[in-house]
């Protein structure tokens, strides 16, 4: 028989060859079973064996369709599937459904010669002896009962008890802490046993190339899912008393909104603008060429008012503090990782992470390993390798350039729609309208690309999403680890272009190049380049972020809640009229929605990109960590309720720690100190204000007898000459204003007359030095608090580090040592038996 050369080589990692697998005839088919009316059961119907794994499909007999010869080969390739699976030592049941006798669930469980198996092949991680360490008792007894008030109730969810652990081995069994064999193995160890398995089984063998694993199976519609089981109904504990009811408790504890404050379980500006007299007597030059008309310095008024909010000495302080303040929470989950690392096993996962199936069915060339000097199987050689990095990185930049041409697109529309509001919207202030006096074209503008920008960015997310996978998979990286990294920066790479480039350009760009009104800068040869509004582009800033930050927590809650819940409530509509009938465990999980083949990584993404939020911008939103923390508190409540009653069970996997998104923290961490620096230096009001205080209001430069910012305003409008107009550039002539021989602008620059008019002047200058100055001491300072505080903080506690030495003192003394110590008694019991034989032989010819 076939199986019995699988059978044979169960301890091989790829799964051997089995023939012409859908042409056997001797295919060994799963048993069917009657549901035995235990709604709430987790076992095969003799009640002694775990349901380990679901596999969902629709009998193709039944099926009405005309297509008699595509379902037969389906059937054929099903068949051949399960067949392997049972040959490898899986143990299959099958039940038709209650509510649509058309499906049928095959329920998969693995016994013990398989799992310990698998365990060793897997290199996982197995509990050697109980933890003999003594707890440590912190001297602050007043913070232990606030973080006793903060944690979940050990009355409800009792703590695991801790072990040391070694990766398991078959033939030193009996040093592992065994107890009970049903217990020793945990449901979500058994679920990635029989995962891995399912995803390397063979079910078809065409010219040489194999096809197999279990996703493969789902994509082609031969099964419509494959998942572990829930343990119990969310609302209720499980009938059956042997049931954990882990998913109730989960509910009760960490998804049910009463539990939001708990852990989770892890195991000076002036008022000259507004003033009628100051303000109000101030005629701006017009911002756009012929169609934009003069207008008042005061009709900004209100954005100068909300400006101040934001444009003040205390962000300066506040950006500082986010600066450490990163570095300090990047330092601590460096030795909360170390922690979990240490408790869910994963310290050295690195080196015993298998090849992705997909990887392993390209390995068809051999090459010789310079290490071990023996021939060794890959899937590219060294210039296929060179090509397709090529591509790869040919294809991310393409599309990071359709990005940029995306954002430019939107400075296109913005230079547009501002001619157009310009003309259309109000030119003076009239008291009794309130939206004369907060929709200026400047706004109006910035509100509607902020609009515009936000649409186009989901949008090219959800084609990026596809694009990344695509890249990605034609990379062919070895390990799941690695397939990880690399999706997860090119993603990221793409979403930081995404949402971050319309920032970047109102923070450096926007207002920077723009000339003045007798010689402007065009874009394209075409576009008058923006002007910010005389306080700045700051608050401009705020209003991009505030948009994309809230619309995105908005989208993301609709598209990652909302829309799940609304397909499972549909689909129970659709079942109400067989809702009295009683479902088993399996059919009800059946109904929920599926995961997605990502799993976590968008949760991971979106963290992302709003600790980038938080931190590369806070100068200029400072509100910004605020409303992230009151987000990510609701939202791990919200993701704990989707997980646990909307979603299937996740399907188990070990990761030794976040992967890249580590690196990519750190990096934008560095990144804001230079971000912040730069908004207060060149996108807030902040040094020009300081410069003026401090230089220009006071002699030599000022007439102000004492330090004072009376004077600013006018101090920061340069002059501007009417008739010194191009033709191309000049104003509107039909002016609601009068006629003016002079206009401001916002500039420091010698008015008309000067010897060097129109050139920069000396209050620019200072400021100029000013800013490089902030900037570079800003710098040195903060990224010094931060290097010492990584330097002082360890990456791993002490108390860690101790269960980490412990762990590996014992995984020597109990299995090496005891294997040495076999190895010297049997070498003993041989000498032995061969100086006795020796003696046997010798006696004979003496006598």
């Amino acid at each position: 028989m076939f199986c019995a050369a699988v059978l044979e080589n169960l301890g091989q990692t790829i799964i051997p060859d089995l023939g012409s697998l859908e042409s056997q005839n001797d295919f060994r088919t799963p048993e069917f079973e009657e549901f035995n009316g235990k709604s709430d059961s987790l076992f095969f119907n003799d009640g002694q064996r775990r349901i380990d794994f679901v596999l969902v499909y629709e009998d193709e007999s039944r099926k009405e369709t005309s297509k008699k010869g595509t379902n037969e080969k389906q059937r054929r390739k099903r068949q051949a599937y399960e067949s392997n699976l049972i040959c490898h030592g899986l143990q299959l049941e099958a039940t038709r459904s209650v509510l649509d006798d058309k499906l049928v669930f095959v329920k998969v469980h693995a016994p013990w010669e398989v799992l310990c198996t698998y365990a060793e092949i897997m290199h996982i991680k197995l509990p050697l002896k109980p933890n003999d360490l003594k707890n440590r008792s912190s001297a602050f007894g007043t913070l232990n009962w606030f973080t006793k008030v903060l944690s979940v109730d050990e009355s409800i969810i009792k703590p695991e008890q801790e072990f040391f652990t070694a990766p398991f081995e078959k033939n030193r069994m009996n040093d592992f802490y065994i107890v009970d064999r049903d217990a020793f193995f945990n449901p979500a160890t058994r679920s990635r046993i029989v995962y891995f398995i399912l995803s390397r089984v063979k079910y078809q063998l065409i010219n040489n190339v194999s096809k197999f694993g279990i996703n493969r199976l789902v994509n082609s519609g031969i099964y419509k899912a494959a998942f572990p089981l829930h343990d119990c109904k969310f609302r209720r504990q499980s009938e059956d008393p042997s049931c954990p009811n882990e998913r109730y408790l989960l509910y009760r504890e960490w998804a049910h909104p009463r539990s939001i404050y708990k852990k989770q379980p892890l195991d000076l500006i002036s008022k000259e603008v507004c003033h009628p007299d100051i303000g109000g007597k101030i005629i701006m030059c017009p911002q756009c060429d012929r169609l934009c008309p003069f207008w008042k310095l005061n009709i900004t008024c209100e954005s100068s008012k909300k400006l101040c909010i934001f444009d003040s000495f205390g962000t300066l302080v506040f950006a500082v503090f986010m600066g450490v303040w990163v570095t300090l929470f990047l330092e601590f989950w460096k030795r909360r990782q170390a922690e979990l690392e240490y408790e869910w096993d994963t310290v050295e996962l690195q080196q015993e992470e298998q090849a992705r199936p997909e990887y392993e069915a390209r390995c068809t060339h051999v090459v010789i390993n310079e290490i071990t000097q023996e021939e060794e199987r890959i899937p590219f050689t060294a210039w296929g390798k060179c090509i397709r990095i090529t591509l790869c990185a040919s294809a991310v930049f393409f599309w990071i350039l359709l990005i940029i041409a995306s954002v430019i697109g939107i400075i296109v529309y913005r230079l547009s729609v501002f001619i157009v509001f310009s003309a259309k919207l109000p030119k003076n202030i009239n008291g009794t309208d309130p939206i004369q006096k907060y929709l200026t074209p400047q706004t109006a503008t910035s509100i509607t690309a902020s609009i515009i920008s936000f649409i186009i960015i989901m949008i090219l997310n959800t084609i990026y999403e596809k694009v990344a996978i695509m890249i990605t998979n034609f990379e062919l990286p070895r390990t799941q680890t690695d397939y990880e990294n690399s999706l997860t920066m090119k993603m990221f790479l793409f979403q930081f272009v995404n949402y971050y480039s319309s920032c970047f350009y109102i923070a450096f760009f926007k207002g920077k190049f723009v000339g003045y009104p007798g010689d402007p800068v065009y874009w394209l040869g075409k576009y008058r380049n923006e002007e910010c509004d005389p306080g700045g582009c700051l608050l401009e800033l705020t209003t991009q972020l505030t948009i994309i930050m809230g619309g995105k927590a908005i989208w993301n809650n609709i598209q990652e809640v909302l829309l799940p819940w609304i397909m499972n409530l549909i689909g129970r509509f659709h079942r109400v009229s067989r809702s009295e009938k009683i479902t088993p465990r399996w059919e009800q999980d059946y109904h929920l929605q599926p995961m997605g083949k990502l799993g976590l990584f968008y949760e991971y993404l979106e963290m992302i990109i709003q600790f980038g939020f938080v931190t590369l911008f806070v100068a200029s939103f400072p509100l910004a960590p605020l409303l992230a923390l009151v987000n990510n508190i609701l939202e791990i409540r919200v993701d704990a309720w989707k997980l646990t009653t909307q979603f299937r069970r996740l399907v188990p996997e070990k990761a030794q720690d976040i992967g890249a998104w580590q690196p990519i923290m750190q990096g934008i961490a560095i990144l804001a100190v230079v971000t912040n620096a730069m908004i207060i230096a060149f996108t807030s009001d902040m040094i020009p204000r300081l410069v003026y205080y401090w230089s220009f209001s006071v002699p030599p430069y000022g007439d102000h007898t004492s330090y004072t910012m009376e004077g600013y305003i006018n101090n920061t409008l340069s002059i501007f000459k009417v008739a010194d107009f191009k033709n191309k550039s000049k104003g509107n002539p039909y002016s609601e204003l009068g006629n003016h021989t002079t206009c401001r602008y916002r500039d420091f620059r010698y008015p008309p007359g000067h010897p060097q008019e129109y050139k920069h002047n000396i209050y620019y200058w200072h400021v100029i030095a000013a800013k490089l100055a902030f900037i570079i001491v800003m710098e040195h300072i903060i990224y010094s608090v931060k290097f010492f505080i990584s330097y002082a903080i360890p990456d791993v506690s002490k108390r860690t580090k101790s269960k980490i030495q412990r762990e590996k003192y014992l995984t020597q003394k109990l299995l090496h040592e005891n294997h040495l110590k076999d190895m010297t008694k049997n070498m003993g019991v041989i000498a032995e038996r061969m100086i006795e034989a020796v003696d046997n032989n010798l006696r004979p010819k003496l006598e």
